[in-house]
């Protein structure tokens, strides 16, 4: 199938491991010239490299000059941008008792109000252009919440509404605004949370994985090159019917349709 991202550019976020370098890889496969971006300069400058017309830019989205300065080297090297990933780290696991507002309001900076902000840099321009595709990294747990992540939870619960409302109001434009909920895609922050639940129970890593790999339909963890082809559709040509969605890639681990 052709997605029709040949003459497209696109910036992801987060996109020096992950999930979020699944999507880029699998962008700059179909041909799309992708702003791979991260903290580290020599990561993201080495992810660039192994596709042509592909760029490297770091960028802190905790550091608003440093994301103005990433930014401002995006569109001078690409003019404009028709496809926004947005993907942001996942906040420390924790209870929701635990739970403070200092703590969520954190969270809400990094998974809200920036990606806001990005939307809005680049939304007028897909607009006047006629085409435009954003797809946010979401997670299963906005569907059904994951036990431990509470700061996840509701941080990714308040930009699956504000992107479901913005989906509505720039439809006519050409320009779709979905999400895709990875479920247990086996990344280092997979890893992370297993770790954690070892720790707090006692148990050993391995028989948590195996454990948690026994609740999924499919038995096993996700791999992220699965979950970025499922975004990467989002971004083409052929999804132009498809928005305000969320679409789930877990294995079948969420019990509902």
């Amino acid at each position: 199938m052709d997605l029709g991202l040949s003459r497209r550019t696109a910036l992801v976020l987060g996109s020096t491991s992950g999930l979020g370098r699944a999507i880029a890889d699998g962008l700059a496969a179909e041909g799309a010239r992708v702003a791979f971006c991260g903290r580290r300069t020599e990561i993201v400058a080495s992810a660039a490299a192994a596709h042509p017309g592909s760029i490297g830019v770091a960028i802190d989205l905790t550091d608003p000059e440093s994301t103005a300065a990433a930014l401002d080297t995006v569109d001078e090297e690409f003019g404009h941008v028709d496809v926004l990933v947005l993907n942001s780290g996942g906040p420390p696991p924790g209870t929701a008792g635990e739970l403070t507002s200092g703590q969520l309001a954190e969270s809400l900076q990094t998974l809200v109000l920036t990606q806001i902000d990005l939307v809005a840099r680049y939304l007028p321009g897909m607009r006047e252009r006629g085409w435009g595709r954003i797809v946010a990294v979401g997670s299963s747990g906005m569907q059904q919440p994951i036990p431990g992540l509470a700061r996840s939870n509701a941080s990714r619960a308040a930009l699956a509404g504000y992107l479901k409302t913005l989906s509505a109001e720039v439809a006519g434009d050409g320009v779709t605004v979905n999400m895709v909920l990875p479920g247990k895609i086996d990344t280092d922050r997979l890893t992370q949370i297993d770790n954690a639940r070892a720790g707090s129970t006692g148990a050993a890593v391995e028989d948590v994985r195996a454990q948690s790999q026994a609740a999924i339909p499919i038995g096993r963890y996700g791999r992220p090159e699965e979950f970025g082809a499922a975004a990467v559709f989002l971004c083409g040509e052929p999804a132009g019917y498809i928005t305000g969605i969320q679409l789930r890639v877990d294995g079948g681990a969420v019990g509902s349709y």
